[in-house]
């Protein structure tokens, strides 16, 4: 303690917020203590020097009004928890205003309106050309695993989504040998996306290397362009269907 005491004592390990060593009876009769109930001080002789344990101050508090922003440690905010019931944590949110429809684009916009859903249509998109399709390594163990757990709320949330994919005919119930769990991930409006962990079936799904063009071949096919479009697909992974056949590789499970 200090600088000028230093013992050697047996202590018995026990799960306590108030301090990390108690001193009690045990120690104050080796040491012949007296205390001092006016000063609440406690003072003994050691190795022929009187020593005198003070009470310990109380830590700062935060001043409720202050021009200044106070800052916290993380040791500092772990002391401060353990004194309050209740903490107030006030977080800073990003937020993009709405963009306005350019005057020259809404006639376009009210003239193709089927083509800016605001959400998706039902039922599946048409078999196109392309098609996502799903090969496995041969003899490869097909994967199941369990749900992950979740609270009550998030539970109630992704059965809502499944539901609603089920009603708008985007999935269906499947007994498919093979399934990986679903869950939810939060998105910065501070609703839910619910997203599959596909990691298992990943692993043992053979991989196709594809030739990615290079960049400046790409930039040397836009030299000279002066007007450049961009499409941004509602829900891209909606506009590819699953080879037909696939489909039991692709299922989920919940709770």
């Amino acid at each position: 303690m200090g600088t000028n005491y230093k013992d050697q004592m047996w202590c018995d390990v026990v799960d306590m917020d108030a301090c990390h060593l108690l001193l009690g009876r045990s120690w104050q009769y080796d040491r012949k203590v007296y205390h001092d109930g006016f000063k609440n001080t406690y003072s003994f002789v050691f190795h022929e020097k009187k020593i005198v344990l003070l009470s310990s101050k109380p830590s700062e508090k935060i001043k409720a009004h202050s021009d200044t922003t106070n800052l916290l440690s993380y040791a500092k905010f772990e002391l401060e928890i353990k004194e309050v019931e209740t903490v107030y944590v006030l977080m800073g949110k990003e937020t993009q205003a709405d963009m306005e429809v350019p005057s020259a684009a809404a006639p376009l916009i009210s003239e193709f309106a089927d083509v800016f859903p605001e959400e998706l249509p039902e039922g599946l998109p048409p078999l196109r050309d392309i098609q996502h399709h799903i090969d496995l390594e041969p003899g490869a163990m097909l994967p199941n695993k369990p749900h992950y757990r979740m609270s009550p709320t998030e539970h109630e949330e992704l059965r809502r989504q499944v539901e609603e994919l089920q009603s708008k005919g985007h999935i269906r119930e499947s007994l498919s040998p093979c399934a990986v769990p679903a869950l939810l991930i939060p998105k910065k409006d501070g609703t839910w996306r619910i997203c599959v962990d596909s990691r298992a079936i990943n692993k043992i799904t053979v991989r196709y290397r594809f030739p990615i063009p290079r960049l400046d071949d790409l930039l040397d096919q836009l030299s000279g362009a002066h007007e450049f479009t961009k499409l941004d697909l509602k829900s891209g992974y909606h506009q590819i269907r699953i080879r037909p056949g696939d489909e039991w590789k692709t299922a989920f499970k919940t709770r």
